[in-house]
């Protein structure tokens, strides 16, 4: 879209100047900040807002910034009660994941992206669900079917091995695991597809930030790949953009 036919569409009112600005410059700058509204055209993963560090009124310009210039919110690491008040202030579907601590708002006659590929989401236990259900939430609004295997975590190696007819089915793997931080590795020498290790910082001690259960990770003899601590949008995005490629190839 050139220069003129933005000018245009704004003087008609088909485009609003803060969407303007974000087709011009790649990002539509706020009293918030900068959102980066040309990412998923860029890189075809959503831009997300960040909320720690940030008041409640910046997070909710910069979902408004987000839902004119993209027609899409996604806010990580949002507690309960802020969430609740940038709901009540938005229009459009508003959906608040408790557990991932995610707040995903889709505007009118925003048509979400569909993949013909699984993400798998595996957690070695409850604890691991925060960080996982973020992962979930990303490879989600990239387009990809998720399946979620709960509690498999290897002090039972059992329940893994009960679970692989469904973790061989999907495309690729994220696996989350703090205190059962061996679980990524199992699991890669266990099936065909991509897995992409979580690490969580979750446990006792040493292990209890995560660093033990990265190590882990990093030191596996099956060929995986390996996000930082708690990096669910990380695992997400990369996950989405395997399956999105998985997908293209297929006939």
């Amino acid at each position: 879209m050139g220069l003129r036919d933005i000018l245009e569409r704004v003087s008609s009112g088909e485009l609003s100047p803060e969407e303007a600005q974000a087709r011009l410059a790649g990002y539509a700058t706020t009293d918030a900040g900068r959102f980066d509204a040309a990412r998923e055209r860029r890189r075809g993963i959503p831009e997300a807002v960040f909320a720690p560090g940030k008041t409640v009124e910046e997070v909710a310009a910069l979902v408004g910034t987000a839902l004119d210039t993209t027609g899409r919110a996604i806010v990580t690491r949002l507690g309960s009660e802020d969430a609740a008040v940038i709901e009540a202030g938005v229009e459009g579907e508003a959906t608040y994941h408790e557990r991932a601590r995610c707040l995903v708002v889709h505007g009118g006659g925003f048509e979400p992206p569909e993949i013909s590929a699984t993400v798998g989401i595996v957690t070695g236990g409850t604890a691991d669900r925060e960080p996982a259900g973020e992962a979930a939430v990303i490879a989600r609004e990239i387009g990809a079917s998720v399946e979620r295997v709960e509690d498999v975590g290897v002090a039972n190696l059992t329940r893994v091995v009960d679970q692989l007819d469904r973790l061989r089915e999907a495309d690729v793997l994220i696996v989350a695991a703090g205190r059962e931080g061996a679980l990524p590795t199992v699991v890669a020498g266990l099936v065909p597809a991509p897995v992409i290790a979580l690490p969580v910082s979750s446990g006792y001690g040493f292990g209890s930030d995560g660093e033990a259960a990265l190590l882990g990770t990093l030191q596996s003899c099956t060929v995986l790949s390996t996000v930082n601590v708690d990096a669910g949008f990380v695992a997400g995005a990369q996950a989405g953009l395997i399956a999105r490629s998985i997908a293209a190839a297929r006939p």
